[in-house]
């Protein structure tokens, strides 16, 4: 039978069997019961994409390649959104207890998230499976939201079914922005990865579990109240709990990850940094971690740092420039030349330069070379630093002291595009010291840097340097003991413009202890002979590292 009261041309919605068809017995006007459905519409929604964006930060923080990462969090969550979808037709005879329980569901599993993956990293030394069960449980369960509440909003007050579905929608995007800025701006950096996916589970199972409670008490026979207010309070205990032992949790948890003597954990707005060690002896003792990646062990850095910057100082070195390299290893192997009038550090994160410069273990490693008065610090992109004025033919040597290039948010770093703004910045004669990453576990990625830097019009001269921990250990058995540790290797190529720069280092130069002109030819022969010809350069539109 027609619906005489639909407008002219408007078919009324299709309405679901049951209790969903008759009109809903409210404590308030239908005009302010569908703003209240709509405001937690809106609710949900920004709470729905801050535990997408975690389960994104996390799978890019604990497993590394963010952009897989990505493309597997997206891709699950919106198959399973679908897959929510559908079972969501099984409710539509009790939408308001359906919609109750799956907020429930919903707060519990994205509040506990973060906490989960930390727990699986640390201590099952692998979160991929729980980022993936992660992903799906919670797509099913917002995918399951819409359905619902689009029943709900029109036992309210029914309307044409596209005119419903553009205010949820509305709703809908409005939340998932706010949600979205929310989350980098807000929650992240005031209270961090676990305690901010808990409030946020706090604030999605008191919202949804209000709506339903007291909007549509009638509609829910007593047991299903008692059965709804039942989980909701079992939730809300829970994730009480859960922000009470948070910090209890990160700290055993981080001892799991980096072992017993974690001194020093800072989470920037940049990364997480972790000191490892004791705060006073030997500073060989000392490990920094950033975001989960070993960068600096005290045992072995000096045949990193050596290998790095000696073979490009064998020349004009008065102006030298370190991309990257906060820490200050780096430049205190340059500051160790006398004749070197300045040092620019180009540091993204201004976090790593204050440890660098306060922490007196690290200090000790680095010399206090941020004590020289010939040491200055910028703080900001190096790509963008490049691109601008200040960085044109003024350096003699420029020493890129990056994260590996298989780290997604470094592949920039190491394009076609940026190695062209680096050797603009080489003064006649210049030299650009690149690290590579591993020559020997990984000689695509290796071979790939340099036949960027050769389409970027440099000529080079790749080698490596032997070491027992790798300056980018990832996995679980990252903090074993540098004694224990397998042997690694280090890559690195030596370009210029004007012709190949010759690998050596000078006789008199002060303060060496592993590396010698021998070695390093050596070293480069060796590579010569694993040499991966004829590989494309990455470039920003179409990156090669993986």
């Amino acid at each position: 039978m027609i619906d005489r009261s639909a407008p002219r041309g408007v078919l009324p919605a299709p309405q679901p069997r049951g209790v969903a068809s008759v009109p809903a017995a409210l404590p308030v006007r239908p005009r302010t019961g569908r703003l209240l459905v709509l405001a937690t519409v809106f609710v949900c929604a920004a709470c729905g994409l801050v535990y997408e964006l975690e389960l994104l930060a996390l799978g890019s923080y604990l497993i590394g390649d963010s952009v897989t990462q990505a493309s597997v969090v997206l891709s699950v969550m919106v198959f399973a959104m679908g897959v929510g979808s559908l079972l969501a037709k099984r409710l539509r005879d009790r939408p308001a207890f359906g919609f109750g329980a799956v907020e429930a569901g919903l707060a519990l599993l994205g509040g506990l998230s973060a906490m989960a993956l930390y727990a699986s990293f640390a201590w099952l030394g692998e979160s991929r499976p729980a980022l993936v069960a992660f992903s799906f449980a919670i797509g099913v369960l917002i995918g399951a939201e819409i359905p619902l509440l689009m029943v709900l909003i029109q036992r309210i007050r029914r309307q044409d079914a596209g005119g419903a579905v553009a205010d949820l929608f509305a709703a809908d995007y409005v939340g998932a922005l706010v949600g979205g800025l929310a989350f980098p701006f807000l929650l992240l950096p005031v209270l961090g990865q676990l305690t901010g996916a808990v409030l946020t589970g706090t604030v999605n199972v008191v919202v949804g579990g209000g709506l339903v409670l007291w909007l549509f008490r009638r509609d829910l026979s007593r047991r299903a109240r008692w059965l709804l207010i039942t989980m909701n309070i079992t939730v809300l205990a829970v994730l009480a709990s859960a922000t009470v032992l948070a910090d209890d949790f990160e700290r055993v948890a981080r001892r799991a990850v980096y072992g017993g003597e974690v001194r020093v954990a800072v989470q920037t707005g940049v990364q997480e940094l972790v000191l490892t060690g004791p705060a006073t002896g030997s500073p060989r003792s000392l490990d920094l971690f950033l975001d989960g990646r070993l960068r600096v062990s005290g045992y072995d850095e000096y045949r990193y740092h050596e290998a790095l910057v000696h073979p490009a100082m064998t020349g004009p070195h008065s102006r030298v420039l370190v991309l990257g390299g906060g820490d200050g290893l780096a430049a205190r192997e340059v500051l160790r030349y006398r004749d070197v009038a300045s040092v620019t550090v180009v540091e993204l994160d201004p976090g790593v330069v204050r440890l660098a410069r306060t922490d007196p273990m690290l200090a000790a490693l680095n010399g206090r070379v941020y004590e020289d008065p010939r040491l200055g610090v910028v703080t900001q992109d190096a790509f963008r630093w490049l691109r601008g004025p200040a960085a044109r033919d003024r350096f003699d040597v420029i020493v890129s002291d990056l994260p590996d290039p298989g780290i997604t948010p470094s592949t920039k770093l190491y394009s076609q595009e940026f190695y062209g703004l680096a050797a603009r910045a080489l003064r006649p004669g210049g030299r650009l010291a690149v690290h590579a990453g591993p020559l020997g576990t990984r000689p695509r990625t290796y071979w790939t840097v340099e036949a960027t830097l050769r389409a970027a019009g440099l000529l080079t001269a790749p080698y490596s340097a032997g070491g027992r921990l790798s300056g980018f250990a990832a996995g679980p058995d990252r903090t074993q003991g540098a004694a224990d540790a397998p042997p690694q290797d280090w890559g690195f190529v030596l370009a210029a413009r004007e012709r190949v720069p010759e690998l050596r280092v000078d006789r008199d130069t002060p303060g060496l202890r592993s590396l010698s002109t021998q070695s390093l030819h050596d070293a480069a022969r060796d590579a010569e002979r694993g040499r991966l010809p004829g590989l494309p350069p990455s470039t920003l539109p179409h990156p090669r590292y993986t």
